[in-house]
C-alpha cells in the first residue's frame, strides 16, 4: 500500500544552493549569445565608465531577459536578482531593480540617439526574417498611465475615459508579423500626426528592402501621407471615413457587383473620387455586405427595403483589383491587433516603467526588441507547430521549470525536472541553438 504523508507534516526548509525557476529559459539565453546580442549593445550610445559594476551591455541583456521570462514591471526583476541561471548567464550578481530605472532616466537624456540605434540593431536582427516584398501594416494603441508620467495626456480612451495615456504609432510586417518601428507619443495626438516623418524614418531603417504594400485605417488619411507612398511606389490599400459626400457619390452608382460569400452577400462598385482635402481624384472602392436569410429572395428584389440591410465600407487604393479582393486584402490587416494584444499582454508595452517621457520611449523600444527576438527564436530553432505560439503558452510550456546547476567531473551541468512535460521539444531546441553559426 502507498503511503502518504498530510501536507502539513512536510518539512520546509530554504536550503536549495544554485538553483533556478526559469530553467527552460536556457535555450533562449544561449540564442542570445549566439546571435551575440551583447556586443550588439557593447557599440551603442550611452556607454558607462570602464570601472562601472554594471555595464550598458549587462544591464540591457538583463532587460531583455526580464521582458521576456514575464516581468511587466520593473520591481517584478526582483524575482530573477538571485536566480543562479540568470547570474551565470550576466557574469556575475544580476543589478537591483530600482537601479533599472536610474538606467532608463540615464538613457533618456540621450533619447536620440540611443533609441535610433536601438530601432536600428532591431532591423539587423529581423532582416533574416522579413519576406522580400514587404507589406506595412500600420495602426496606433492606447496605453493608459495611472499616474502623472511627464507626456501623458487625456485622448480618445475607451477603455478608461477620462484618464491620462499614451498613444504610440506602431508598424508591422504583414506576412512575418514582426515590429519594424514604433514612436511613442502623447495620448491627445491623432493618428496621424507625423505619419509621414514616421514613414519615412521606417523606410531609411529598411534601406535596401523593397516595400511593396501599405495598409491603414481611416486615422490615417491625408494627401501627404497618400502623396508620400505614390512617391516611393509603394501601392496601398486604406480605409475611408463614410462621410455624406462620399455617401451621396455612392449613391448614384447604379450597378454593382454582387459576390455570395456563405452566410453574406457582398457587392461592390469602384469609382474615382476626390475628398475635399485631397489635390486629385483616386481609386475608391466601395464594398456592402448584407447577412444572408431563408427565403430572401424577395427582399433582395426590393432595393428600397434592402437599403436599410446594407452595411458599407470604403477604401482608397493605387490597386486596379477587383473590388472583393481590395477589400479582403485589406481585412488581412485585422492580425495586426493580436501582435499588438501579444506586445500589450506579453513584454508589457502597456506597463510605463517611469514617469519621464524619454525613458518611457526606450523603455518601449527595448520591449518591442524582445518581442522580435522572440520571433526570431521561434522560426530558428523551433518546431513548426511552435511557431504560432505566444509568449504566454511558450513560458507556461517550456519556460517555467524549475532547475539546479551542479559542478561535476569538471562540467557545469544544468539538471531539470525529470517528468518535465516540455523535455523533447526543449531538447530539439537546444540542439537546434547549437548548430547555429
Amino acid at each position: 500500500m502507498k503511503s502518504t504523508r498530510e501536507i502539513s507534516k512536510i518539512k520546509t526548509e530554504f536550503s536549495l544552493q544554485n538553483g533556478t525557476s526559469v530553467a527552460g529559459g536556457k535555450a533562449f539565453l544561449e540564442y542570445l549569445e549566439r546571435i551575440r546580442l551583447t556586443e550588439a549593445f557593447a557599440k551603442l550610445s550611452g556607454l558607462k565608465q570602464s570601472n562601472s559594476v554594471f555595464s550598458l551591455p549587462r544591464i540591457l541583456l538583463y532587460f531583455i531577459i526580464g521582458w521576456m521570462l514575464g516581468c511587466q514591471r520593473l520591481f517584478h526583476f526582483r524575482s530573477l536578482q538571485k536566480d543562479h541561471l540568470i547570474q551565470r548567464f550576466l557574469g556575475g550578481r544580476c543589478p537591483h531593480h530600482s537601479l533599472l530605472n536610474k538606467e532608463l532616466l540615464r538613457l533618456g537624456k540621450s533619447k536620440s540617439a540611443v533609441v535610433t540605434e536601438l530601432k536600428q540593431l532591431n532591423m539587423n536582427i529581423i532582416s533574416p526574417c522579413l519576406p522580400d516584398s514587404l507589406i506595412l501594416d500600420l495602426d496606433s494603441t492606447v496605453e493608459t498611465v495611472y499616474g502623472h508620467q511627464k507626456g501623458a495626456a487625456v485622448g480618445v480612451n475607451s477603455h478608461k475615459r477620462g484618464r491620462k495615456s499614451y498613444h504610440p504609432l506602431l508598424v508591422y510586417e504583414g506576412k512575418s508579423r514582426l515590429c519594424l518601428n514604433a514612436v511613442l507619443r502623447p495620448g491627445n495626438t491623432h493618428s496621424s500626426h507625423d505619419v509621414v516623418g514616421f514613414m519615412n524614418q521606417t523606410l531609411e531603417l529598411l534601406g535596401d528592402r523593397s516595400a511593396r504594400y501599405a495598409r491603414f485605417d481611416k486615422g490615417f488619411g491625408g494627401e501627404a501621407f497618400y502623396s508620400l507612398l505614390e512617391s516611393k511606389n509603394i501601392g496601398y490599400v486604406g480605409k475611408l471615413k463614410w462621410t455624406e459626400r462620399l455617401q451621396k457619390e455612392v449613391s448614384e452608382c447604379r450597378y454593382w457587383k454582387r459576390y455570395v460569400d456563405e452566410n453574406w452577400v457582398i457587392e461592390g462598385i469602384v469609382l474615382f473620387y476626390q475628398a475635399t482635402s485631397w489635390d486629385k481624384l483616386r481609386r475608391v472602392v466601395v464594398i456592402r455586405k448584407a447577412q444572408r436569410c431563408e427565403g430572401d429572395q424577395l427582399l433582395m428584389e426590393q432595393p428600397e427595403l434592402m437599403e436599410l440591410y446594407w452595411q458599407y465600407e470604403a477604401m482608397v487604393t493605387t490597386e486596379s483589383w477587383e473590388s472583393v479582393d481590395v477589400w479582403r486584402f485589406y481585412n488581412q490587416r485585422c492580425c495586426m491587433e493580436n501582435y499588438i494584444k501579444e506586445a500589450k499582454h506579453g513584454f508589457a508595452i502597456d506597463r510605463i516603467s517611469t514617469g519621464n517621457f524619454d525613458a518611457n520611449e526606450v523603455d518601449l523600444t527595448l520591449k518591442l526588441l524582445t518581442y522580435n527576438l522572440f520571433e526570431r527564436f521561434k522560426r530558428d530553432c523551433c518546431e513548426s507547430i511552435h511557431v504560432g505560439y505566444t509568449i504566454n503558452r511558450f513560458r507556461r510550456e517550456f519556460v517555467a521549470c524549475v532547475g539546479v546547476i551542479v559542478q561535476h567531473s569538471r562540467q557545469t551541468i544544468l539538471k531539470l525536472a525529470q517528468e518535465f512535460h516540455g523535455k523533447r521539444p526543449l531538447e530539439r531546441m537546444l540542439r537546434k541553438v547549437a548548430t547555429l553559426e
